[in-house]
């Protein structure tokens, strides 16, 4: 065998195994920040949609930093299902890794406000003007756990849930509960980052007339189903937590390109 040829064996083989180490580890959360709003009359089926990380994410030995860019696109807009209303079906499909696309599926854990988040970020404790810093700020969650920069924790009432930076990144375990619909997700039960959501958010945060009426975890697979009685109007800034379904090669598109169904999965809205 050539030198030529053992080189390109080598090239090759490392290739693959670059190309395997950024496929994402199913149940891996990604917090994200909607780049691209979804708003009546202005988004239609086959526009891209893209959102970015909203915090570094830890896969696979690496760093995915804050500001990775996740996109999609809208498969559908339409009326809603049930008397007046809109209803669009997206998909986040994408992840660019490295400098490279990797094919992802995803469910939806919880959407927010940007509101609700832009809230989520500002102190809670009285701050003094002079000489306070952010670590001094305690900061509620979207889904009611509390962080203190100062010591570092996230909690739940008096139960330490998770840890806190000085600068607001949040980690934990995720949290599901036998009644909620987010039982059913595929979010890995280990330390995950999670921005600014409780470890055990789930569904609709500060739009009050939007419903998740599909969160993409059973078929059709990766269809994210929003529906409002009037416009739909999600903002760029809202925050969503997804979820990896599946990943890499193995991902199949055809199975976001499947009708809707209106069965399953569905989380009525709210403002909690």
């Amino acid at each position: 065998m050539t030198r030529a040829v053992i080189s390109l064996v080598v090239f090759i083989l490392l290739a693959a195994t670059l190309l395997a180490a950024q496929d994402l580890p199913v149940g891996t959360i990604l917090p994200v920040a909607l780049s691209t709003p979804l708003r009546s009359g202005k988004v239609k089926s086959g526009d891209t949609v893209s959102a970015k990380l909203a915090q570094y994410v830890e896969v696979n030995g690496m760093r995915l930093p804050r500001g990775t860019e996740v996109t999609g696109r809208v498969i559908e807009v339409g009326p809603a299902s049930k008397g007046p209303g809109q209803r669009a079906t997206i998909t986040f499909d994408k992840i660019k890794i490295q400098g490279h696309e990797v094919p992802i599926t995803t469910s939806l854990r919880a959407l927010a406000s940007m509101q609700a988040v832009y809230e989520a970020q500002l102190p809670t404790n009285l701050i003094d003007d002079f000489g306070s810093a952010i670590s001094d700020w305690n900061t509620q969650q979207i889904g009611g756990q509390m962080v203190y920069r100062g010591d570092g924790t996230l909690t739940q009432g008096l139960q330490v849930v998770g840890r806190a930076t000085i600068v607001g990144e949040v980690f934990g375990e995720p949290k599901t509960y036998p009644w909620s619909p987010c039982a059913r997700d595929r979010a890995s039960n280990t330390v995950q980052s999670f921005w600014v959501f409780s470890t055990d958010a789930c569904g609709i945060y500060g739009l009050p007339d939007l419903t998740l009426a599909h969160a993409g975890r059973s078929q059709p697979l990766g269809q994210i189903v929003l529906e409002s009685p009037g416009k739909l109007d999600i903002r760029s800034g809202s925050g969503w937590l997804l979820i990896v379904i599946s990943s890499g090669e193995h991902t199949s598109p055809s199975l976001a390109d499947r009708h809707p169904t209106r069965e399953s999965d569905s989380i009525d809205s709210g403002t909690r």
